[in-house]
């Protein structure tokens, strides 16, 4: 079979682009794996074209026959100097181990299929262990005996400096980008790394420092090897004396410059400590190093970090490729400070959600939170907020809620919205009627004309109110468009919920609805689970199953186990692997009061009322072994709120006693409307003289409002 390749093959075709002429004999073609030789020279090649300037040349050509050996090759010129291809071995010889199973398949695929591959980057790997960027094309040869071409284009100069502005600068994390930059300056070296700044790392400003107190971390590292013990790899911080030197290399004359140390004894003479010369100079071989400062233009301009490439010692940086360089890093420097304010954003958002969530349930509830961040590469920092609280009459208040967005406009509303619903809670009114203010709050933030907005939209967000009643063991319920809680009751029974659905804060008037109470047992040793969609959407399933999945996990845990870790184990289980939103959940076991902990009383509203009032209160507070002040205070505080209740409404009267950790809580309800103040008068004016004795005899009062009229409580310290 004749083997001479035609002159229109795609061998031909590429080496003609070249400027050269393959010799048209058929000995290379023919030539095995027995007569390979291990010098270059055995590979045929044409003599060299004058006219060609080798330095300009990022052309390369390879012929490859059906077991994908090499049998002919143009690597002349001086960008592939280290590359050792030779007749008969396997192109696999010329890539990183890591890159020979893709790059084969698709040599294959070609070969097989015959549709060309086109511009795929790819690393080679020199002799020395060294790699080269490439853009590698996969051409069919015009007979299938012929095997298949493949063109190398060598990524430098301004192909290179094209390819790497689109690649940087995709993902907002810091690593992600220095990873990306120092990938790009590989192909200028050896070794390339990136140091940055520790205030870019915390997303701090970065300001004009002195020399000797700047303080580097290694961002990034290429290639990904085994490296010498001592030297500083990614995540690392550079030792103060090499940090002090890289910030005076790079800002001789208070500038911030480009500098090049040619040689290894001139960088031994700089680094003069051993322990700084094994921390920053990656082997032996290396010799020279650029180092390059990533500056954000500004009057003085900052600098946020060095970049370093390094090279073999017979390989010096041209003044062209240092141009290149700064440019490049040039590019890259206001992406490093966009990454800095995205993390600064992004922990000032952590930070706020950490602050909202939960710490302890108190005495008559547990509460365990778990709060899962979305993926690194989302917006940021969502707005789902999960709080818990005891309110002063002795009551426990859960609250979640949804923000619509990301980012520090969705963690001004979740902040402000958490914040507001905490206070109204704590002043006593309803779940309904703080999700009435909430919904004005919102509304009110969408008025682009308030200044308030700024651009950012709360509309559609949801909230979820629950109130724990320790001694009658029920939940109050409020939701704005919010998932269903899920209740699991001692006997194990489990389900979502009965909630009517809501269209959420802030919806237009047409839609609005007025915000439902929902009243449901919960008895000691119930676990009520309250989330955000992030945990139970899934695009496999309804969001009704997805609920299902989560009563089937809370269910499952037993009244021993640690809440905290039951709740961690139950978002691991139901989270996404790849989470488009942040994921909240909050677990609370109800414990409540024993029943000998609680007295009521229930009397008419008769002049006789605060009397007997008065004996049953001391009668209890003997059979409790009280002592001390709290012993007298405590029945003439309850004689003072009922001859109040007497005198000022209607209906019967209801007496509550807790006995808590911390003192007794007092409550008397009735059927009135008013709001009981304390006038400025003193004890001797006798309009307002009880609450006088009510604000000295307690360690705070208040009032709350039910459907029936309101309750005054106060606490009394034991």
């Amino acid at each position: 079979m004749d083997s001479t390749p035609s002159p229109s093959s795609p061998f031909e075709l590429v080496s003609s682009a070249l400027g050269r002429y393959i010799p048209r004999g058929g000995s290379a073609a023919a030539t095995g794996p027995d007569d390979a030789q291990d010098d270059r020279a055995a590979l045929p090649r044409a003599p060299d074209n004058p006219a060609a300037d080798r330095h300009d040349q990022i052309l390369g050509v390879v012929n490859l026959d059906g077991d994908l050996r090499i049998t002919r090759c143009n690597l002349d010129a001086d960008v592939f100097a280290g590359l050792d291809p030779v007749a008969g071995s396997a192109f696999a010889d010329l890539l990183p181990p890591g890159d020979i199973p893709t790059v084969t398949r698709r040599l294959r695929q070609v070969l097989e299929i015959g549709e060309a591959h086109v511009a795929r980057i790819q690393r080679l790997r020199r002799g020395d262990g060294s790699e080269l960027v490439v853009s590698m094309s996969i051409l069919p040869a015009a007979a299938p005996q012929e095997g298949l071409t493949v063109s190398l284009i060598a990524m430098a100069r301004r192909l290179h400096l094209y390819a790497a502005e689109t690649a940087i600068g995709t993902s907002l994390d810091i690593g992600e980008t220095a990873q990306s930059l120092a990938e790009s300056l590989l192909a200028w070296g050896d070794v390339a790394a990136v140091d940055l700044d520790f205030a870019v790392w915390t997303g701090e400003g970065v300001t004009e420092q002195t020399q000797g107190r700047i303080r580097l971390r290694r961002a990034a590292l290429v290639p990904d090897r085994v490296w010498p013990e001592g030297y500083v790899t990614p995540g690392g911080d550079l030792p103060s004396d090499a940090s002090r030197l890289l910030a005076q290399a790079v800002r001789r004359d208070d500038a911030p410059q480009a500098i090049v140390i040619p040689d290894r004894e001139a960088v031994e003479r700089l680094l003069g400590s051993p322990r700084v010369i094994r921390a920053l100079v990656p082997g032996d071989r290396s010799a020279g190093v650029a180092c390059i400062p990533l500056v954000l233009d500004g009057a003085p301009p900052v600098v946020l970090g060095v970049a370093e490439v390094w090279r073999r010692a017979d390989s010096s940086f041209r003044d062209s490729e240092l141009i290149d360089l700064q440019e490049l890093v040039a590019r890259t420097a206001h992406h490093v400070d966009l990454a800095r304010q995205h993390q600064r954003e992004h922990t000032q958002v952590l930070a706020l959600q950490r602050r909202l969530l939960p710490r302890s349930g108190g005495d008559t509830l547990e509460i365990a939170s778990v709060y899962q961040p979305a993926t690194p590469d989302s917006a940021g920092v969502g707005g789902d907020w999960v709080n818990s609280f005891p309110l002063p009459d002795g009551r426990t208040a859960l609250v979640v809620g949804d923000v619509v967005g990301h980012g520090l406009g969705a963690a001004a509303a979740m902040g402000q919205l958490s914040m507001e619903a905490r206070a109204l809670l704590s002043a006593g009114l309803a779940p309904d009627e703080v999700l009435e203010h909430l919904d004005e709050t919102v509304t009110l933030l969408d008025d682009a004309e308030s200044g308030l907005a700024a651009g950012y939209s709360a509309l559609g967000s949801t909230c979820c109110i629950a109130l724990y009643d320790p001694v009658s063991h029920q939940v109050t319920l409020s939701s704005a468009g919010h998932l269903p809680p899920v209740l699991v009751l001692p006997d194990g029974h489990a389900g979502p919920l009965t909630v009517r659905p809501h269209p959420g804060l802030g919806a237009e008037f047409a839609l609005r609805e007025p915000f439902d109470v929902h009243t449901f047992g919960a008895p000691p040793g119930s676990l009520l689970a309250l989330y955000t969609d992030g945990l139970v959407e899934d695009r496999a399933l309804s969001i009704d199953e997805g609920i299902g999945r989560l009563a089937e996990a809370v269910s499952a845990v037993h009244p021993w186990d640690a809440l905290q870790q039951a709740a961690r184990h139950v978002v691991s289980t139901l989270a996404p692997v790849r989470q488009r939103d942040d994921v909240t959940l909050l677990l609370a076991r109800m414990i409540g009061y024993r029943k000998g902990d609680t007295a009521t009383w229930r009397l008419p509203a008769r002049d006789d009322a605060p009397a007997r009032a008065r004996a049953h209160v001391s009668a209890l507070l003997r059979r409790w072994h009280t002592t001390g002040h709290a012993r007298d205070d405590v029945p003439l505080l309850v004689s003072e709120l009922v001859t109040n209740a007497v005198r000022f409404a209607a209906g019967p009267i209801t007496i509550r006693l807790i006995r808590a950790r911390h003192g007794l809580l007092c409550e008397v309800g009735d059927t009135g409307n008013g709001r009981p103040r304390l006038s400025p008068g003193g004890l001797l004016d006798d309009g307002g003289r009880g609450l006088h004795i009510v604000h000295r005899l307690t360690t705070r009062w208040g009032v709350r409002w039910t459907d029936t009229g309101k309750v005054v409580w106060a606490e009394v310290a034991r």
